[in-house]
């Protein structure tokens, strides 16, 4: 029951992540006007907006003009609701629960926004922030200084790197990485290890595919390698962090 109310959950919320994702690098308000085809301005009736089914039976088209509708829009929606899901069936405190939900809501957009735009908004990532330390001091406030820690700790790693080589990390990144301390604790160590793991190997494939030269001129986002860590620390980050402090610090 917990489950199907989180996939629930997470597609309806997707399809608004879809607006979030499509106008907030245009820097158009999120509410007004409603959603609305993009090629002949009709409004979505809601009956049109119904999360993956509607797509499905309009076969992907607007009902108005016909102009394709990308399949990123409910795919969007079903990765969210997957997530969502994903974070009720893996259990936990009632805090973890609440910030990984959270935290997956944020990861989709950011990701998606940064691999289209090549930017992480500040308006997201300080969102983040405050909703982090909000429900941790809320409903776990015991653990919210090795979280405090963590995002301190994880930003400053990254704002090293940025600082060293500024073609390579953005501030967004610095930002995100900070976010993600604070909503996984000690778990951000490894989820920042399988991004830059993540981010080397894509980098490997680049390079192989386009050559040397070609290769070193692409730009490659790291707000979604960031965001694929995150999502792996939510369902496998305490487990990663006990396999290490168990085999190597014992």
């Amino acid at each position: 029951m917990e489950a199907t109310a989180a996939g629930l959950f997470g597609a309806i919320i997707g399809s608004f992540l879809n607006v979030v994702v499509y106008r907030l690098p245009r820097r158009e308000s999120l509410v007004r006007p409603a959603s609305r085809c993009p090629r002949c301005e009709a409004p979505i009736k809601p009956y049109d907006n119904v999360p993956i089914l509607s797509w499905l039976v309009l076969h992907g088209l607007c009902r108005n003009c016909k102009t394709v509708i990308p399949r990123r829009y409910p795919l969007v929606e079903a990765l969210t609701a997957l997530l969502c899901v994903g974070v009720v069936l893996a259990g936990g405190s009632t805090a973890s629960i609440v910030l990984n939900v959270v935290f997956v809501l944020l990861l989709v957009p950011i990701a998606l926004i940064d691999f289209e735009h090549r930017i992480i908004p500040n308006r997201l990532t300080a969102l983040g922030a405050l909703l982090a330390i909000a429900i941790g001091l809320a409903l776990d406030p015991s653990g919210e200084p090795e979280r405090l820690i963590a995002g301190a700790a994880a930003g400053g790693a990254l704002l090293i790197a940025a600082l060293a080589y500024p073609a390579g990390m953005g501030m967004g990144d610095v930002k995100l990485a900070g976010v993600m301390g604070f909503f996984l604790g000690a778990a951000v160590a490894p989820a920042m290890l399988i991004a830059l793991l993540a981010g080397v190997i894509f980098g490997a494939f680049v390079l192989a595919r386009k050559g040397a030269k070609e290769g070193r001129k692409t730009a490659v986002p790291f707000g979604p390698f960031l965001a694929f860590g995150s999502v792996v620390a939510i369902f496998a980050g305490d487990a990663l962090v006990n396999f290490y402090t168990t085999n190597f610090l014992s």
